[in-house]
């Protein structure tokens, strides 16, 4: 007996990346997954691929700033129900604090915090009307507790999101939902690649963070290994857990 058959997920960003690798997890033990994307045709074949390999999955394409309010209501007309939402949904892009223009500050807040916020509203007000309860995990970043140039965008919008993450643990504990967060490090996604160039294969990185163990592990995640602490939080098996962020990176954030 797989331990999420009977479950239904909501996974943003769930074309491809770490997206991807948690809708994979997901069906695989069990769940009904809706792989909601802005990318239509990646979005569709992901679910396809899950469907072939035995799982349960649809495809919804939909943008988190926006679409929040209407990929929870496609996963409820489908599947009579939802139980756990991933909050998948990103994007990166260098920015200079000072002469940026803020437009692009907020166009990261959007995404990354405001979409986090709208789905996780959706989500909730299912979860509380259905009385059984639910998980929320929302992806981090350790970007959220370091400081790096270039980022601040991007580091405050993800702290935002772990202080997101512990309020609405407590505000909705009563009903039984738990949220959580998980903060990744560099992970070999499509994201690593930053303005055309993959951040994983640079000098800089192999040599800082590789030969000198900058990350005590010595390498990027892969995505699966991310979607193993989010299926974790996700599961009947964290019962005790919530307003937690587990950091997943290698040891990243503990070195200097």
């Amino acid at each position: 007996m797989r331990s999420m058959q009977g479950k239904v997920a909501v996974v943003t960003g769930g074309a491809r990346g770490i997206g991807r690798a948690v809708a994979e997890l997901l069906a695989g033990d069990g769940a009904a997954v809706v792989v909601a994307d802005l990318a239509g045709s990646a979005g569709s074949e992901t679910a396809a691929a899950l469907r072939s390999q035995g799982g349960e999955a649809c495809f919804v394409a939909a943008d988190v700033t926006a679409d929040g309010a209407q990929m929870v209501a496609a996963a409820v007309e489908r599947y009579g129900r939802l139980d756990i939402l991933v909050n998948n949904a990103g994007i990166f892009y260098n920015a200079d604090a000072l002469t940026t223009p803020f437009a692009e500050w907020q166009r990261a807040f959007d995404v990354l915090f405001y979409g986090a916020l709208h789905c996780a509203r959706a989500a909730g007000q299912v979860m509380v009307a259905q009385g059984e309860g639910g998980r929320i995990v929302n992806i981090s970043s350790v970007n959220a507790f370091l400081g790096m140039a270039q980022a601040s965008h991007y580091n405050t919008a993800k702290g935002a999101v772990d202080q997101l993450t512990r309020c609405l643990a407590v505000e909705w504990a009563p009903h039984g939902i738990l949220v959580n967060s998980v903060a990744p490090g560099f992970v070999d996604t499509p994201m690593s690649i930053v303005e055309g160039v993959n951040e994983l294969e640079s000098p800089d990185f192999q040599e800082i963070y590789v030969r000198r163990r900058r990350i005590p592990l010595a390498r990027a995640a892969q995505p699966a290994e991310i979607a193993a602490a989010v299926h974790f939080l996700a599961s009947d098996r964290c019962t005790y857990i919530t307003g937690h962020t587990l950091v997943v990176d290698g040891g990243l954030s503990i070195t200097f």
